[in-house]
């Protein structure tokens, strides 16, 4: 008889999960609470724009064709990826513009507008950044890691010394820079997980590897195009989908879940129980009922969250041409900004702004003549019981003034559709934990940089998907916390058979 699995929460992890089992014949049913697949993954359309809500830029493709491949389907019968150049276009306050793009004698280039000596260096940065993923693919990337245990059983020595466990990712960054603009830059590239430079470990250097080595993308019609794609899948393979459909909590027996409670009273049995909602408020609220739950949330206390984010969708009646589809307008004081956002967990007097203009790419995002802004600045994720409606109004006007001062004048005149994301969005929306975009920050002093494990240690047959578990947060990386934790649930499935025989 097939193992009944339920997923809880339908965002890719949870649905990358759901098409491996799937595919092993395991009879898997996914439930949303939401109108729709996709999680952060999201889509809103308003005035003729299209906006992804979520992740705007695709990096590390291999994940998703894996996924498929491993279902025997080609990911690229799905959905158009292309690749974007300049991957990043990036503004300084002293009006110093840098294009950070894979086309490398372009991107030297670049670099000699701020500094010659360290035009030099670049090379051997790459190297020493190609080297990091390289050995990430050796076990972060392939395999559900629950701590150091794990990483040395798969790991010479040599090759333990070789990630720099003692640096951090700024400590790289500046043995190979001098120009501190060069060293803003790509410190800035760890936010691709929503962590600090200042407190990541160096491995993540690898990062500019995954920028410029394997390069930036975008699904043509929009990222949610994943999501659709991956939804066709599972519906191929015989995935049962309930959106709408909010669990109360999981049932369990001892350490045993037995199944889970819908808001409606509905109960649905399950032999495995996969949750694709963050742990900590997976415990908090879907198991508070019970005494472990508490000990396991303080257990996972280092597993703080990344920082949540204001979101601002603006669809604007022009065109800029001087900005690519991906824009970053950094903070005069990097440190000081990181600083205030991860240390002092407080707003940040100068932040950083990205701007995500697909309608640069995709001339379907937008009405001609026009342009789609996807405005996100990151913030510290929230306190319990905090309500930031009284921080937005005084955070927009600050972000509005500074991207007014730094090239795109009488951007609020040009306003015609808005539409706002808070943190509190974020939280209600996602059940992230303080309305984090990126689940478990990344912290070497922290956390030693490892995410929650996939597998509850208090319940024998609960297991943890998403941005807070490994191997961590961004579309692939989330997509392979989904493929990773089913293949820890088959083989722990293949030890529980041996041991019975």
């Amino acid at each position: 008889m097939k193992k009944k699995v339920v997923i809880v929460g339908g965002g890719l992890a949870g649905m990358s999960a759901a098409i491996r089992l799937a595919a092993e014949h395991y009879d898997v049913t996914i439930l949303e609470k939401g109108e729709r697949l996709g999680g952060k993954l999201n889509i809103r359309e308003g005035n003729g724009y299209t906006f992804d809500t979520g992740p705007s830029i695709l990096t590390m493709p291999w994940v998703l064709e894996k996924l498929f491949e491993h279902v025997d389907r080609d990911l690229h019968d799905y959905v158009e990826i292309m690749k974007i150049e300049p991957g990043w276009r990036t503004f300084f306050e002293d009006g110093t513009v840098l294009d950070l793009t894979s086309e490398l004698p372009k991107m030297l280039n670049e670099l000699k507008k701020v500094s010659d000596d360290d035009k030099n260096q670049f090379f051997d940065y790459l190297s020493y950044c190609q080297r990091m993923y390289d050995l990430s693919m050796k076990s972060f990337y392939k395999k559900s890691i629950s701590g150091l245990n794990d990483l040395r059983m798969m790991h010479p020595v040599k090759e333990l010394l070789q990630m720099d466990p003692m640096k951090t990712m700024s400590q790289s960054t500046k043995k190979y820079f001098k120009s501190k603009h060069l060293q803003q830059l790509f410190n800035f590239l760890v936010m691709y997980i929503g962590s600090s430079p200042y407190h990541a470990p160096a491995i993540l250097s690898q990062l500019t590897h995954v920028q410029l080595g394997i390069g930036v993308y975008y699904v043509k019609g929009g990222m949610y195009k994943i999501a659709e794609a991956m939804e066709k899948v599972l519906k191929e393979l015989g995935v049962k989908i309930r959106v709408c459909s909010e669990v109360e909590k999981i049932q369990t027996d001892g350490t045993q879940a037995k199944g889970v409670k819908l808001k409606t009273g509905e109960q649905i049995e399950a032999d495995i129980v996969v949750s694709n909602l963050e742990a900590i408020p997976c415990y908090e609220s879907l198991l508070e009922e019970y005494d472990y739950s508490s000990m396991a949330v303080k257990d996972l206390e280092k597993f703080q969250p990344t920082v949540s984010g204001l979101v601002l969708l603006l669809g604007v009646n022009k065109t800029y041409p001087h900005l690519s589809h991906h824009n970053f307008f950094f903070s005069g004081d990097p440190e000081k900004e990181f600083k205030q956002i991860f240390d002092e967990k407080k707003l940040a007097d100068d932040p950083t702004v990205y701007i995500g203009i697909s309608s640069k790419s995709d001339a379907s995002q937008a009405p001609a003549g026009k342009e789609n802004l996807f405005v996100l600045t990151h913030v510290p994720p929230l306190k319990k019981g905090e309500d930031w409606c009284r921080y937005r109004e005084k955070y927009e006007k600050i972000i509005m003034e500074k991207l007014e001062r730094m090239g795109m004048e009488g951007l609020q005149d040009h306003i015609e559709y808005k539409y706002t994301f808070t943190p509190n969005d974020i939280q209600s929306l996602y059940g992230s934990n303080g309305g984090s975009i990126y689940g478990a920050i990344t912290d070497r002093k922290l956390n030693g940089g490892f995410k929650i494990p996939n597998k509850s240690h208090v319940l024998k047959n609960v297991y943890f998907v998403g941005g807070s578990t490994h191997p961590g947060g961004g579309v692939p990386m989330v997509s392979l916390s989904g493929q990773l934790t089913a293949e820890l649930i088959m083989k722990e499935e293949q030890k529980d058979k041996r041991q019975i025989g």
